[in-house]
């Protein structure tokens, strides 16, 4: 009678990982197209929804596995979230490809003088922002270039959503006053 050795531990954590693997691969492919068609209907697009799911199929598979009680499930709530958080990123690219000065939006192409205004309008805003509080103008940047939203700032600051708000406040009039200042034309004379 032949007795067999017990099996290394390492092996055993390996066999395990690997039927946790096929068993993960099974799930997802069965789940995909439901995948798929979640996040088509959230963002619109087919390709776009096949590279999100492909994309969440990578992050699972390159990060250790972990045990939930209805994978299904689990995998079609991450393929709603991730749907969610490109929304959320096209948006904030969106705001921050968005123009200052929404009549300038349909002039493409701007004539000189409207590009100089444009110009020195933007240079208004960007020293009104350097002149705020650093809290403030971390909290402006937080909300008007990364899409942030007001609670979300307010609980990674430790602030309420109260100050959030003040602070905001607080940044568009700067913005807004930096825009109603006479700029003073620059002639030979009063050159820097």
């Amino acid at each position: 009678m032949m007795i067999s050795p017990p099996p290394d531990s390492q092996d055993g954590q390996h066999a395990e990982a690997a039927g946790g693997r096929a068993h993960f691969l099974q799930v997802f492919l069965s789940q995909r197209s439901q995948m798929e068609a979640l996040v088509n209907r959230r963002v619109g697009c087919r390709a776009t929804a096949a590279d999100l799911v492909q994309d969440l199929f990578l992050r699972f598979w390159r990060r250790p596995l972990v045990q939930v009680e209805e994978l299904s499930t689990y995998l079609l709530r991450c393929a709603g979230n991730i749907a969610i958080d490109h929304l959320r990123s096209e948006g904030a690219r969106a705001r921050g490809s968005e123009g200052w000065l929404p009549e300038q939006q349909d002039n493409q192409g701007c004539e000189p003088q409207a590009a100089l205004e444009a110009g020195n309008d933007l240079r208004h805003v960007e020293a009104a922002l350097r002149s705020l509080p650093e809290r403030t103008r971390q909290i402006f940047l937080l909300n008007r270039i990364h899409g942030r939203k007001y609670a979300e700032i307010a609980k990674a600051m430790g602030l309420s959503q109260s100050a959030v708000e003040k602070h905001m406040m607080r940044a568009l009039e700067a913005c807004k006053a930096s825009l109603r200042e006479p700029s003073t034309p620059r002639t030979p004379g009063n050159a820097p």
